[in-house]
């Protein structure tokens, strides 16, 4: 459920109308509903309710935007974070230190010392490799730094090739047949302190099969590294529960019977369970606010020309995913187009041959399911602004990014060679 309605025949977010916000910010712009996102952070909660104590920490990746982080950080979740610009994000939210988890495979010196000295829970750890240089960064600040360690489980998650994480020829982790090995390594590095393990492995699933196979797995790693001593405290399941993105889309198990799954396989761990949702949480929070350009005669369809573009939701060019897309003033009226961006690309389509609602120059459409992986990927190709972002809660709504105009050549610097014209 979200809070995108149409109400007397305007889509509106809560209370306040798309169209009000496209005449005051401009478009393309996105919209995020806070009453959204407190609901999906609620549902989550309840659905993981019967377990001891356990921490969700929210993907900061899928949505950093600090008014974002903010209703999540009033509603008691932690952040998981993979560069420590996520970090300063989530503490500036006031998320709690001890809430935060690390994780990321190419975490440098420097990041990992502003951690240890900021606070954190734990680092999860890609490999040996990066322990060995968290040791040298702890001990050089006299420090203990907490550290999990990522365990690749081999499982093919069933999504799309490009998040999936989980395989055995992957950049994430260390093999499951090697856990008991680096585990032992990890124990005996200075500075360092083994308080957990964790496994993610991939995002948009749409079937609790793999979650289950993955976390089966893991908990016989844990039994093994018991035996041999460890004193676990904490395992991090990682994220990637989907979310429905649309009619003919797959439909994702609900959080309810993913708390089941994971209360059935994790009832005689005596371990507390930490979470890393991104899009379970923001994704059907957000829409991205466009106008349509002009419409362009095709031979097959029409082409619907938008303000829009793959710069601004990157989604559908990078993984072909599927936005609704829906008239912020539906006509009632039906029509099958190509609908695209004015980048110069051939890639930057968001829908072929897409039946959706019939529009023209200058109505406003809205691509759904956008608040995840949206304006976090958005880049200036083509020297076009950074799309802005909007936070409504109820009837009230605020700018919370401005458009960020990255073509202004004046203010970025030329070498002294290049300043006179001689």
């Amino acid at each position: 459920m979200d809070h995108f309605d149409l109400k007397n025949g305007s889509i509106h977010c809560e209370e306040v109308p798309l169209e009000l916000i496209a005449d005051e910010v401009g478009t393309p712009v996105y919209v995020y509903s806070a009453a959204t996102l407190r609901r999906h952070a609620r549902v989550l909660k309840a659905a993981l309710a019967d377990l001891d104590n356990p921490l969700i920490a929210y993907a900061v990746k899928a949505n950093p935007n600090p008014a974002v982080l903010s209703v999540l950080a009033r509603e008691g979740l932690g952040a998981d974070i993979v560069s420590i610009g996520e970090y300063r994000a989530a503490r500036a939210a006031g998320i709690d230190p001890e809430c935060i988890l690390f994780s990321g495979v190419g975490k440098t010196a420097a990041e990992m010392a502003e951690a240890i000295s900021g606070g954190l829970k734990q680092f999860n750890l890609e490999s040996v490799e990066e322990a060995h240089t968290l040791s040298i960064v702890a001990r050089s600040m006299d420090a203990i730094a907490p550290v999990a360690l990522r365990i690749n489980p081999d499982v093919e998650a069933g999504t799309h090739a490009k998040i999936t994480t989980g395989t055995s020829d992957n950049k994430f982790g260390i093999p499951a047949a090697d856990a008991l090995a680096a585990f032992r390594e990890l124990r005996g590095l200075p500075n360092l302190n083994v308080t957990g393990i964790t496994v993610h492995i991939g995002s948009q699933l749409t079937s609790l099969a793999p979650l289950q196979a993955a976390f089966e797995r893991l908990g016989a790693i844990i039994a093994e590294l018991r035996a041999d001593g460890f004193e676990l405290e904490i395992a991090d399941l990682g994220g990637g529960l989907g979310v429905p993105y649309g009619a003919g889309q797959p439909e994702p198990p609900t959080p309810e019977a993913y708390g089941d799954m994971v209360k059935r396989v994790t009832r005689d761990w005596n371990i507390r369970l930490a979470f890393e949702p991104g899009r379970l949480i923001s994704g059907n929070a957000g829409v991205l606010l466009t106008r349509v350009v002009r419409v362009k005669p095709g031979e097959t369809h029409p082409w619907l020309i938008v303000d829009a573009a793959m710069n601004d939701l990157m989604r559908p060019a990078l993984y072909d995913a599927y936005h609704h897309v829906e008239a912020v003033h539906p006509s009632g009226r039906r029509a099958t187009a190509h609908v695209v961006g004015p980048v110069c690309e051939s890639g930057d389509t968001f829908a072929m041959a897409r039946e959706m609602d019939e529009v023209a120059e200058g109505d406003l459409i809205i691509f759904r399911t956008a608040g995840a992986y949206g304006a976090a990927m958005s880049s200036g190709y083509n020297s076009r602004p950074l799309t802005p972002e909007v936070l409504v809660d109820g009837d009230r709504w605020a700018l919370v990014r401005r458009r960020l105009d990255l073509a202004d050549a004046a203010s970025l610097p030329l070498p002294e060679w290049l300043r006179s014209r001689d």
